[in-house]
């Protein structure tokens, strides 16, 4: 065997036609022979290219609605037969099959399918047998064989045949049949997945998982990691889907951050008016309702200015230029917005390293999804958090039921909440948080924490009391004990929401009836590590 092996004879068939005439014909121009398939032969015809149908090659004619017309020794043996093993030459010339030395091959178009919703009979026949089948044996037979399964790659194919004078290099056909075993494990992928979702069945025995390259970044969390960015094709707006309109790539933690803050503020229906919420390292430091956009987003900034700065800002509605200046009057890493008006644009234009987003829609919160996340020796699978609790699911336990204003802000508390990362303790005043105590170990101190950064707010906006006083606070899970719920009470609460379930919540509903306090348990909780 040579490193470089000549392609002389090529197989097209293909799904996207996209590319097809402008390949066929370069490689016509060197002489290659063309093989192709149905409406690929039919596009190489009607450009004048001269075509080989594959039936004429196998003596078999596409049958079964196609189903059948590739999976035949006269093309699987072109494909295997390895060139310099004597008994596959001979079994080649024996039996009048001729070698492929280049095969292009894409999918039908089941992902796509997939994305539009199409039935399960469409989708059965949106399995391609064939295609994959092809691949799996040009790929195998890289040592002689050239496989491309990109439209993305034509240009490197024509690019290596005119750099090697019509062959392609050992290296080139390896990497190509990686690239192709990729396609086909996603394929694969998007298909179990698929069914497994159409049958019923929430936790398959074997389950895969796939993405596309969408970008290589510089480095990961650290610099001394490596890392990049897949997006998975389901189309759900965020930052995978999202139009960046300025600013330099984003990195590892900005996209980390930026999903993290526009899952957060989806959670609010913009029909019901604005909302803003500042993300950093993952977490809120602030979340607010407005009767305008640069309320909301005054109001999420004031209940953590130290921690906004470089964090990033999430809208559930359209961005405007009022709210991009007071956006601009920190350093901010990443705005985005479902979309933006060209004036708010203008206002960004001067920030070169601020990054700019606009997504087109905002991610359905209740839409079911899975969520996973590698440990030692394996995946950890869970359906994403989309648990919502209504009035009808809220509990009074104390004596003193809350106001409708306090219930206002109970829900926009538990709202917040679910995404905080555990423990979570999250104080609410007139739909904005006031303080927010993330990930700490003990439930009391999120509590201490949430209550300090109010103290030190109320300070810096020379407020002759901290925003605590009077609202309402919010815990992902219950209290175990009466004094994370105590330090609410110091801190000025007047009304708690908590799931509920402890083995002491007498001694914690005594507590708060003790205090004055309303509280209601919602019976579900949100822990987010």
């Amino acid at each position: 065997m040579t490193d470089d092996q000549p392609v002389r004879r090529a197989l097209l068939s293909v799904s996207d036609k996209t590319g097809l005439v402008d390949l066929g014909r370069a490689l016509a121009d060197r002489g290659v022979e063309l093989l192709s398939t149905g409406g690929s032969a039919t596009a190489l015809r009607e450009a004048g290219l001269t075509v080989r149908d594959v039936a004429e090659v196998t003596g078999f004619p596409e049958m079964m609605d196609g189903r059948v017309k590739t999976l035949h020794p006269m093309v699987h043996g072109g494909l295997l037969a390895q060139r310099d093993n004597a008994a596959h030459v001979a079994a080649m010339d024996a039996h009048g099959i001729g070698g492929i030395d280049l095969l292009v091959v894409n999918l039908y178009p089941f992902e796509a399918a997939l994305a539009r919703g199409a039935g399960y009979d469409e989708m059965v026949e949106n399995i391609d047998i064939g295609g994959p089948a092809m691949i799996r044996a040009a790929a195998k037979n890289h040592a002689f064989v050239t496989t491309v399964v990109d439209v993305a790659d034509y240009d490197a194919l024509l690019a290596e045949l005119a750099a090697h004078d019509g062959r392609t290099s050992y290296a080139f056909r390896q990497r190509r049949a990686q690239i192709a075993y990729a396609r086909t494990a996603a394929y694969d992928a998007a298909v179990s997945t698929w069914m497994a979702g159409a049958t019923g069945q929430e936790i398959p025995r074997r389950r895969a998982f796939a993405g596309t390259l969408a970008q290589t970044m510089r480095y990961g969390e650290n610099p001394h990691q490596t890392a990049a960015f897949y997006t998975d094709g389901t189309g759900r707006p965020g930052v995978a889907t999202a139009e960046q309109h300025q600013g330099k790539a984003l990195s590892y933690n900005n996209i980390n951050d930026t999903d993290a803050a526009f899952e957060l503020v989806a959670e609010f229906d913009p029909a019901s008016g604005p909302a803003c919420a500042i993300v950093k390292h993952a977490n809120p430091c602030g979340v607010a309702r407005g009767a305008t956009l640069q309320e909301a987003y005054r109001k999420a900034f004031d209940c953590d200015r130290t921690s906004a700065f470089g964090g990033i800002v999430a809208l559930n509605t359209e961005l405007d230029e009022e709210t991009a200046k007071a956006i601009t009057g920190i350093f901010t890493e990443v705005v985005i917005a479902p979309a933006a008006t060209e004036a708010a644009r203008a206002v960004f234009a001067a920030k070169t390293n601020l990054r700019l987003l606009t997504t087109g829609g905002l991610p359905d919160p209740t839409s079911a999804g899975v969520a996973y996340r590698q440990v030692a020796g394996g995946m950890l699978v869970q359906d994403r958090d989309t648990g919502q609790v209504s009035g009808d699911d809220l509990k009074t336990v104390t004596t003193r039921a809350p106001t409708a204003d306090e219930m206002a802000d109970l829900r926009f508390a538990w709202t917040v909440a679910k995404h905080v990362k555990s423990n979570a303790i999250v104080y609410a005043k007139d739909g904005a948080t006031v303080g927010i105590g993330a990930g700490q170990m003990s439930r009391l101190d999120s509590a201490l924490i949430a209550a300090k950064k109010a103290e030190r707010m109320a300070e810096a906006l020379d407020l002759p009391e901290p925003l605590t006083k009077g609202a309402a606070v919010a815990s992902d899970a219950f209290f175990p004990f009466a004094d994370g719920l105590l330090e609410a009470v110091s801190a000025g609460a007047t009304t708690v929401i908590q799931p509920g379930g402890s083995m002491r919540d007498d001694a914690v509903i005594a507590a708060a009836d003790e205090a004055g306090l309303a509280m209601v348990f919602t019976g579900m909780r949100h822990f987010r590590h």
